[in-house]
């Protein structure tokens, strides 16, 4: 403790994964509309979305610009997904937490076990309530032919076997629930972790 009673406090890093499909994104954005957590932004090299902004989304590169990241070490982790490269800026994600932050990544599960070998951090793994309900939220994107939706599903089957290895999961079968849930569980690791 300093003379004046506080204690620095280092930021919190919270891993959030699940399937493709599963509301990871949508999540993150109802966690971060209080303004008392941040998310890090990743780095892709696929496509923008139409809805998508450079900066606020992702930041999008070449397969060219990406590997020079990964090559010099820019990057915390990456992973290929879909056939498009994702990873996140280390330094970034460095000088949030530094600065006390509650940082959230929004990373598949191969990003997940990198994060997770090289940092402490919190993990939380999202499910669909059913495999079902996934292959509904996908058809729903209307962006996936049916070859890239079958990849897409047994994509996820495989990395739904991941949750076991997180420190919580969590259905998202109803998005307030799901974000009150994951709030909580954040909350609850950020408390526990200033009163150590």
């Amino acid at each position: 403790m300093s003379a004046a009673g506080a204690k620095s406090t280092r930021g919190l890093l919270v891993v959030i994964s699940g399937p493709g499909g599963v509301g990871k994104g949508t999540v993150c954005k109802e966690l971060l509309r209080d303004g008392d957590m941040t998310l890090s932004v990743s780095v892709t090299t696929r496509r923008p979305r139409s809805d998508e902004k450079e900066g606020e989304h992702y930041f999008f590169r070449s397969r060219e610009e990406f590997a020079r990241m990964q090559a010099a070490g820019l990057l915390l982790e990456a992973a290929e997904i879909a056939g498009n490269l994702y990873g996140t800026p280390r330094a970034e994600v460095e000088k949030l937490l530094a600065a006390g932050a509650v940082v959230i990544l929004e990373i598949d599960v191969r990003g997940g076990r990198q994060v997770r070998a090289l940092a402490p951090c919190l993990s939380v793994f999202l499910l669909p309530p059913s495999t079902e309900e996934l292959e509904a939220r996908f058809r729903g994107r209307g962006t996936d032919d049916e070859r890239t939706l079958a990849e897409r599903m047994a994509l996820a089957a495989e990395e739904m076997k991941a949750a076991a290895e997180y420190d919580f999961t969590v259905v998202n079968d109803d998005l307030a629930r799901t974000v009150a849930e994951v709030r909580r569980i954040i909350l609850a690791a950020r408390q526990k972790e200033e009163e150590s």
